[in-house]
């Protein structure tokens, strides 16, 4: 095949997030040649990591045993498959998983302390569970200075290397196809931004171009977890715009197994990105424990039980798909929001973006009054406030959707009976929301992000604020399935010679590393340790 511009190189990487990158350094650790092709533009090299709030799920780390957390590679993977429930023939999956629960240290958190990445010294503890078991123990460690400071860290180190003239960097460069000669694969093909052909030549190819859920979603309903029913007519898009599982079906067509492309990892506290790139661009909020899940007719949502942030995030996606609408109203008062209300994105939790100490322990001492002010103003047809119930319930239904309208009667009953539990004292307590939050306030590292059983009518918290809140489409868990060097694998059992697979491209490692959840953390986790154990391999081989 003919091309306007020709690349030789020994490996070339199809992507430059966290996952191409971090297998680019290991490659350069080795001594060899990489080229590394992005699709977007220099300034946003990193991809969707870069964006991200930047916790890290490991185990076992200093920062756990300061704390005095015992943890244990066997009790991390019990809550792994707890949470995972993987089927017969998810071999590779459980292989990453056990993988990963056992050398998370040497692989993900030495490598980011090498790099120079600082986490916060109280680990977090979010997805504990419902039913069965999530994470047992706080393993969610948050980087000083978000997702954005540890793809910064990444870079110096790559820029740093004493073999950085081995890696070439190029931008703009769409990848659509694979080359295969004899079986093996050995090169890729594309256009650049001027619209030229290139065609790269390479011993090894890497794949690591994220998953499926951030292109225009039609292969998010495509592939949509048949359990759940129907997708909602109104699906916000949080993942990152190329990833459009275009090298999916490139792959596939050359005989790769792809699988588990249902398994996708959504969240329920979507609103519209007040900058929108796309239509239905999404901002992932961190809705607060104590505020009141309601459906579309201002009925508190119970499955049986009321929802709860920070216990089981797939619980609260499968609970709000069965409601009227599928979408839902998350209550609150000025000073629950102040308190515990975030953003999954770096450029809204400027303290941790920002490293900036004393503004962080102003914060966490008088509340992120600047949030809560800038999301009302920025997201005026998701967000809503007012001084009382039947006002706050009219700008409710000036925004609902498909006919659908908030009953004030139904309002008033539900929270009326949650704030008289309140009223009774802990002693009291039979609704399973205030036990979660006696729950969580035990933990230290919760006690200061939670309210003290804050009722939602108290007239000095004021005023009332109500967050229409959709489906937020993020993570392919599904995807290339690897075996534990990073090769991509037929059905059949053999592997694609010269063909590897990173990151979210490859489900995190073994086509499915989480099975149908995340115990979170482990999305950047897993570009780490796929990058290095990807690298490795090669550079082996």
């Amino acid at each position: 095949m003919s091309a306007d511009i020709t690349y030789d190189t020994e490996i070339v990487i199809a992507g430059g997030g966290l996952a191409g990158l971090v297998t680019a350094h290991e490659l350069l650790d080795k001594g060899r040649k990489v080229l590394v092709l992005d699709r977007d533009v220099a300034g946003k090299l990193g991809g969707l990591a870069k964006e991200s709030f930047g916790g890290v799920h490991m185990i076992d780390t200093p920062h756990m045993r300061k704390l005095g957390l015992r943890d244990t590679p066997d009790l991390a993977m019990s809550d792994w498959e707890s949470y995972a429930h993987f089927g017969e023939g998810d071999t590779f999956p459980r292989q990453w998983a056990r993988f990963y629960c056992e050398n998370s240290d040497e692989y993900i958190f030495r490598f980011l302390d090498k790099a120079k990445v600082e986490f916060l010294p109280v680990v977090n503890w979010p997805e504990r569970g419902l039913d069965k078991p999530g994470n047992s123990i706080p393993r969610w460690h948050i980087a000083w200075g978000t997702g954005h400071e540890i793809i910064a860290r990444v870079v110096a180190a790559i820029e740093a290397h004493p073999r950085r003239s081995n890696l070439t960097l190029r931008f703009e460069h769409t990848v659509s196809g694979v080359e295969m000669t004899d079986g093996r694969a050995t090169g890729l093909t594309g256009t650049d931004k001027s619209g030229k052909s290139f065609r790269v030549k390479a011993e090894h190819v890497v794949i690591a171009a994220g998953g499926i859920c951030g292109g225009d979603l039609s292969k998010v309903r495509a592939n949509w977890y048949a359990p759940w029913g129907q997708p909602p007519k109104k699906l916000l898009n949080g993942a990152h715009i190329y990833g459009d599982g275009m090298l999916h079906d490139e792959v596939a067509r050359h005989g790769a197994n792809v699988t588990h492309l249902d398994k996708q990892w959504h969240y329920a506290a979507g609103v519209h990105h007040p900058r929108k790139s796309r239509p239905d661009d999404g901002l992932s909020l961190v809705p607060p424990r104590s505020g009141l899940w309601m459906n579309a007719h201002g009925e508190r949502i119970r499955n049986p039980r009321p929802l709860v942030a920070y216990t089981d995030t797939r619980h609260l996606v499968e609970s709000i798909l069965k409601e009227p609408g599928q979408y839902a109203w998350i209550v609150m008062n000025h000073k629950i929001a102040i308190r515990e209300l975030g953003v999954s994105g770096c450029s809204y939790m400027t303290a941790f973006f920002e490293k900036n100490k004393a503004m962080l322990v102003r914060d966490l001492i008088t509340g992120n009054k600047a949030l809560v002010a800038r999301l009302l103003k920025e997201c005026p047809d998701d967000f809503v406030q007012a001084k009382t119930l039947p006002a706050l319930v009219e700008q409710m239904n000036q925004r609902g959707l498909d006919g659908h309208r908030v009953d004030l009667d139904a309002m008033r009953r539900d929270i009326g009976a949650y704030d008289d539990q309140i009223d009774r004292g802990p002693a009291y307590f039979n609704d399973e929301q205030l036990r979660q939050i006696m729950n969580f306030r035990t933990y230290r590292g919760d006690k200061i992000r939670t309210c003290k059983y804050q009722k939602i009518l108290d007239p000095k918290a004021g005023p009332l604020i109500a967050i229409r809140s959709f489906i937020l489409s993020r993570k392919s868990l599904g995807g290339i399935q690897t075996d534990l060097r990073g090769r991509v694998m037929r059905a059949d059992g053999a592997h694609i010679p010269g063909l590897f697979a990173v990151g979210e491209a490859a489900g995190f490692g073994g086509g499915g590393i989480h099975g149908r959840g995340s115990l979170e953390g482990t999305f950047l986790g897993g570009c780490v340790l796929t990058g290095r154990v990807t690298g490795r391999a090669i550079a082996g081989a």
